[in-house]
């Protein structure tokens, strides 16, 4: 290998880890990421100052053209969207918790109400602390309007977060243990138990594309919450003829469940836990965000 190849293969995982966050989709990042290959192979990279800024540079401007064209084509997505789940292939809480907070189902959810630019400035700045100088040569803007991109962003993401009552953050144990709690009493359909494992205020919300069904809008309280997941639970364990298999799993560092059927993962689940209960529960079935669940990938 040589030390060009050196270079770009030690980068790699960061190049992934900031196309992952900016897109959503493990799918486009390995594109894209590709793609800077690509480039990066036609390039005297040589002359080059920083390697490592010229790749986050190709990468940052690729994912920009490639979030631009899916946020166009997200007006007629069918139901709500969500990012494309990011599942570990163990299930060590250590190695979840390696995960940044930035790569959570609920954080790139929020970056959906960012424009494309805002969200892009607030992953460089804040997740990857490059300085505004190098922002801006990215953005291609003035240092001041960078910062101004990053002042609105800022502000966003702080809103919707105020829109949540502040609590402790529990430990990825105690995560862990309310979500297989939960789970174990949806799978012996304990209806009281699964109520009382839900927060007051607790949101699902499920990604079935145009090809699977899915709660076209979210599910708010524990009454509907309960009841909907309850009669999914219910689906699965009576169907008859297929090999039906659920395992606990890290999904974007929060714990998680992927169902399977016959072998194929067919509905990956990553749960928000609070204050001791369920708050918030990500659901995805959309098959084409499911190619790579059983796959390892290596991103920062």
């Amino acid at each position: 290998m040589s030390r060009s190849d050196d270079v770009f293969a030690a980068e790699r995982p960061r190049l992934v880890g900031l196309a992952y966050r900016l897109l959503g989709s493990l799918t486009d990042a390995e594109d894209v990421v590709q793609e800077a290959w690509v480039r990066w192979h036609r390039t005297d990279t040589a002359l080059l100052d920083s390697p490592q800024a010229w790749l986050t540079t190709v990468v940052s401007r690729l994912g920009i053209d490639r979030l631009r064209a899916r946020q166009r084509d997200q007006s007629t997505y069918v139901g709500p969207w969500l990012p494309e789940p990011l599942v570990a292939v163990d299930d060590d809480p250590a190695s979840a918790a390696e995960l940044s907070d930035s790569l959570t189902t609920a954080f790139l959810v929020m970056l959906e109400r960012l424009s494309a630019n805002e969200r892009l400035v607030l992953l460089l700045a804040d997740v990857f602390q490059q300085p505004f100088s190098a922002v801006a040569e990215v953005v291609g803007k003035s240092e001041e309007a960078t910062r101004q991109l990053a002042v609105r962003a800022r502000r966003k993401v702080r809103a919707e977060q105020d829109l949540r009552p502040s609590a402790a953050a529990p430990s990825r144990v105690d995560q862990l243990a309310v979500a297989n709690e939960f789970v174990a009493a949806l799978v012996a359909g304990d209806e009281r138990r699964v109520r009382e494992l839900l927060g007051a205020d607790v949101v699902l919300v499920s990604d079935g594309g145009a090809n699977r069904h899915a709660a076209r809008r979210p599910v708010v309280g524990p009454d509907r919450v309960g009841r909907f997941l309850l009669n999914i639970a219910r689906r699965y364990l009576t169907m008859q003829g297929h090999e039906i298999s659920a395992s606990s799993r890290w999904v974007n560092g929060s714990p998680g469940i992927v169902i399977s059927i016959d072998g194929a993962p067919y509905w990956v689940g990553a749960f928000d836990v609070r204050d001791g209960r369920v708050d918030r529960f990500f659901a995805t079935l959309n098959p084409d965000k499911l190619g790579l669940v059983d796959r390892e990938i290596e991103l920062r």
